[in-house]
């Protein structure tokens, strides 16, 4: 019987139907090693799903398939790293974000090791495979750890270049990426600063800061709102650890309301990153978060999960609405 990860498998077709965008993970990757960089990559038996088997095959020599050992993946990249190499390894975010935390805290940050993690699948994007599989608490748990920088691109272009971007980067890092079906916010060869938000629009009554997949129906709302003769803003906030507090700040001073949206709980995530910059600042302005409200997200295909929890395009110019009319009353 073909395994999860043969071409010949149910699994492997249906997790590759959905993540074609994925591509940009091994492309950016082969462009490193094709640069000069000492990169390796690894996976826990998901090279089909995160899309590195496009990387083991042009470099064979440069990757290994751990199987499923997800802690002794991160441990071993710690390893590589002490002899020169900069490791890339994923697998899902509900593995890698919580499962290994021990590892990354110990191994890779407490160590400072130049590794990367690359948590996919993350968010409620594996809906139908059930609570084992979502991860809405890994920005909580990975920005808490000392030394780990986070980012959560918004797309594949985002994501690679992003991946460019980490080639000087001397802190390890946590990935954050959708399941690669993401609509593209980005053209190709866009420029990536880590740490940098990047500012879509300026409003004067409310900016939306948002970071991964709802980056794009966040612009989408915006548009719509915006066109009916309101006023907001929206910032891409894919730098989550260390967070750019000047954006921050600057649209505290600008709007009279903030939203923050993300595809994780609104406990610890990025919603409680900005409200940190804000309280530690002194300022006053209302600060909405919206995600999964502090429970076990629901198991669906992900298209129903995220209009039920209102992180599709409607679902955000709902919430912002919300905002809005509250700050009105």
């Amino acid at each position: 019987m073909a395994g999860p990860q043969s071409p010949n498998s149910w699994q492997y077709r249906a997790l590759n139907a959905a993540n074609p965008g994925l591509s940009f993970l091994s492309n950016a990757l082969i462009g490193l090693v094709e640069d000069g960089h000492p990169v390796v990559a690894g996976s826990a038996d998901l090279q089909y799903s995160n899309g590195l088997n496009r990387f083991a095959k042009r470099f064979p020599d440069r990757y290994i398939q751990f199987g499923i050992s997800e802690q002794n993946m991160v441990t071993v990249a710690a390893g590589l790293a002490t002899t020169g190499y900069t490791p890339f390894v994923a697998t899902f975010a509900s593995f890698l974000g919580l499962l290994c935390c021990e590892q990354i805290r110990m191994d890779l940050a407490y160590c400072a090791q130049k590794v990367r993690l690359v948590g996919h699948h993350t968010g409620i994007s594996l809906g139908f495979y059930g609570t084992s599989h979502h991860a809405t608490e890994d920005i909580s748990t990975m920005r808490a750890i000392a030394d780990l920088t986070v980012i959560s691109p918004a797309d594949g272009p985002q994501l690679a270049a992003a991946v460019k971007a980490s080639a000087d980067w001397d802190q390890p890092i946590y990935f954050r990426i959708g399941r690669g079906r993401e609509p593209d916010v980005y053209e190709k060869g866009q420029p990536f600063v880590i740490g940098k938000a990047i500012e879509h629009m300026v409003g004067d009554e409310l900016t939306i800061i948002a970071c991964g997949l709802p980056v794009h129906p966040a612009l989408e709302a915006t548009r719509k709102l915006n066109a009916e003769g309101r006023s907001i803003g929206v910032i891409d906030m894919a730098t989550v650890k260390p967070l750019d507090h000047e954006a921050v700040l600057s649209a505290a001073a600008r709007s009279k309301a903030l939203l923050t949206v993300e595809e994780h709980n609104v406990l610890g995530g990025l919603g409680s990153a900005v409200a940190e910059v804000l309280a530690d600042e002194g300022c006053g302005v209302p600060l909405r978060r919206h995600g999964i409200y502090d429970e076990y997200s629901l198991i669906a295909p992900p298209t129903h999960l995220y209009a039920h929890y209102r992180l599709d395009a409607a679902g955000i110019e709902e919430v912002a609405l919300e905002v809005l009319n509250r700050r009105r009353s």
